[in-house]
């Protein structure tokens, strides 16, 4: 095979993965319904109407998000529907890729062109991102703007801003905040800790009614976001009320919750650096939020190139074998059938959660998973990436 003919074998192969993956979205009619709530979001800030008083599409899905987001949806107002769902798609399926390549840069791997398009192949199908791309969800833009910005350089100018700014779009990404405080990075946490509070100001100018209701009641009300004991919720609280096959397990979730918090938290603070420390803190934040739809959880993208990067290509592919393999949708699901599962589709029904306990615990022992990793690994990957970034002009750091 000639060089030319092996480069163009990722190409041809993100070629078909796209081309898969439209003939699918066309052959369901993919209904994009979280881009459909942006887009009336949106319109119902242009109208001056309650921001959170309607529900759009056959589920009856209302504006969860706080008001800054919706100032940034308003563009989707002036869209037809087809538009919206075009822009939406092409836009994530950037962002897949972008989401690829910050990835590598995170593990310290070099991403060439013919890499980073098998790779972004690849993870089309890995079913968080799957899903993110077929209910025109937000969540890889809030990766990559996390990812983004903690893996410049230190000291790079307001580092922390755009993850302040992710903290404001949806409020998850703010466990990020508490990690730069706990790794004494404190004035980068003061960046973002600021940035975070000019989404709220922002938001309580230009909106101030409905700014009043999302901070003094809609934030509180989590079971607005949906049932959070279907499969769906990939959190600890959806996999303790399924196990327990009670819809509001109260201290049977939180308390577990809690010292997952803790502990995840403390095992980030403690890691060989942002290369084990972010996986682990995004992880934290998916376990103990009480939702984590199975979309939210994208961060399986860097936690796969980490793996590949220390060296446990085995782990890397049971890792990406789990998030494809799609188990929990295999489970009866319809109505309340997803409380009265048996134990063995307890299992299949809880993946992520499951994987990710997995992942907290194996990080407390040195050199397992993640956390305290060889500390010459990590530089040796560092010093690999500082040599080959001068050759790798078709990727550059500022994407």
């Amino acid at each position: 095979m000639t060089r030319r003919a092996h480069s163009a074998t990722p190409l041809l192969l993100l070629a078909v993965s796209l081309t898969a993956f439209a003939v699918l979205c066309v052959a369901q009619r993919a209904p994009m319904a979280d881009a459909l709530v942006y887009q009336a979001e949106g319109e119902a800030v242009l109208d001056g109407r309650d921001l959170y008083g309607f529900t759009v599409t056959e589920w009856h899905l209302p504006a969860t998000y706080p008001p800054f987001a919706a100032l940034l949806f308003t563009p989707a107002a002036w869209l037809s529907t087809t538009a919206l769902k075009a822009a939406v798609l092409t836009g994530n399926t950037l962002l897949v890729a972008c989401l690829v390549r910050l990835s590598a840069r995170l593990a310290g791997l070099r991403a060439t062109a013919p890499a980073l398009c098998a790779a972004t192949a690849l993870a089309l199908w890995l079913e968080p991102v799957f899903q993110t791309l077929l209910f025109g969800q937000i969540n890889l833009a809030l990766a990559c703007l996390v990812l983004w910005d903690l893996t410049r350089p230190a000291g790079a100018r307001a580092r922390g801003v755009a993850v302040g700014i992710a903290a404001g779009i949806k409020l998850t990404p703010a466990v990020f905040v508490a990690y730069l405080l706990l790794t004494g990075r404190r004035r980068e946490a003061a960046t973002a800790t600021a940035a975070f509070t000019g989404t709220v100001l922002a938001g309580a100018l230009l909106l101030p009614a409905a700014s009043a209701d999302f901070w003094l009641r809609r934030l509180w009300e989590t079971g607005r976001v949906g049932k959070p004991w279907i499969v769906d919720n990939q959190s600890l609280r959806g996999m303790v009320a399924r196990a327990l096959g009670d819809p509001a397990p109260g201290p049977a979730w939180w308390l577990p919750a809690l010292l997952a918090a803790a502990g995840g938290l403390w095992l980030a603070a403690r890691a060989a650096g942002d290369r084990h420390g972010i996986p682990l803190a995004a992880t934290t934040a998916l376990l103990v939020s009480p939702v984590s739809w199975s979309h939210h959880w994208v961060w399986c993208v860097p936690l796969i190139a980490v793996l590949l990067a220390d060296g446990r290509p085995r782990l890397a592919a049971l890792t990406a074998a789990v998030f494809t393999a799609r188990t929990l949708w295999l489970v009866p699901h319809e109505g309340p059938r997803d409380l009265h599962l048996p134990w063995w589709q307890q299992l299949l029904a809880s993946p992520y959660p499951l994987l990710g306990l997995a992942v907290l615990a194996g990080s407390a022992v040195p050199g397992a998973v993640l956390g305290q990793q060889d500390v010459r690994v990590v530089e040796d990957a560092q010093h690999h990436q500082r040599r080959a970034a001068p050759r790798d002009h078709v990727l550059r750091d500022d994407l």
